[in-house]
């Protein structure tokens, strides 16, 4: 019997690139000749409600870009966002798309990401054609490595913890998971992936 009745994964740091992380914020102050600091603690201020699907993108870049006249539009802004999207070299999406194509489990997403960037981000790179269930921060309202987004994801699926699969780059999310009584891994790379799931019997 396969070991696992669902694999999640994250997005970010695991499939593709961080979409809107330090690195790429910065790019955007460089870029836009943006006042870092000051960006970065509006950010702050902000995201967790637009990751959350609290408020919407322009909400979001009203409170943290154009809260004064600006030169550039939000739009231009956005999409310089969406173009710090790529594939993460070394990334799991050749393993995902194996197991999606086998059919030998329910394969999705359990991710931190604002609604715009994630649908964007889905449907540029295909992801949706591989997950049959998306438990995205947005659409549940919650982040990781809050519990109450595990247990909710437990609550959806209907599906013993210990049969779920979770694959996180970070330790804090990988923990929240096994806390909930989910088997979790830390993704490093493609290989150690492989490796990972060939101790755990995923032939």
């Amino acid at each position: 019997m396969f070991p696992f009745d669902v694999i999640l994964f994250d997005v970010g740091g695991v499939l593709l690139t961080n979409g809107w992380d330090a690195r790429e914020r910065a790019l955007a102050a460089e870029h836009f000749h943006l006042e870092l600091t000051e960006f970065e603690a509006r950010h702050r201020s902000a995201y967790g409600e637009w990751e959350s699907g609290l408020i919407s993108r322009d909400s979001y870049l009203d409170a943290v870009v154009f809260y004064q006249p600006r030169s550039f539009t939000r739009d231009d802004f956005f999409k310089f966002v969406l173009a710090q999207s790529q594939w993460l070299p070394g990334g799991a999406i050749g393993i995902l798309k194996q197991l999606a194509a086998s059919n030998k489990c329910m394969v999705g997403a359990l991710n931190n990401e604002a609604r715009e960037t994630n649908e964007y981000r889905f449907a540029a790179f295909g992801l949706r054609e591989c997950f049959k269930v998306t438990l995205s921060s947005c659409y549940l309202g919650l982040r990781k490595p809050d519990p109450a987004i595990y247990q909710r994801t437990l609550d959806i699926l209907g599906r013993p913890a210990e049969r779920i699969l979770f694959i996180d780059d970070r330790a804090e999310n990988v923990a929240g998971a096994v806390q909930a009584g989910m088997k979790a891994i830390q993704f490093t790379n493609e290989e150690q992936l492989r490796g990972e799931f060939a101790r755990l019997g995923l032939n």
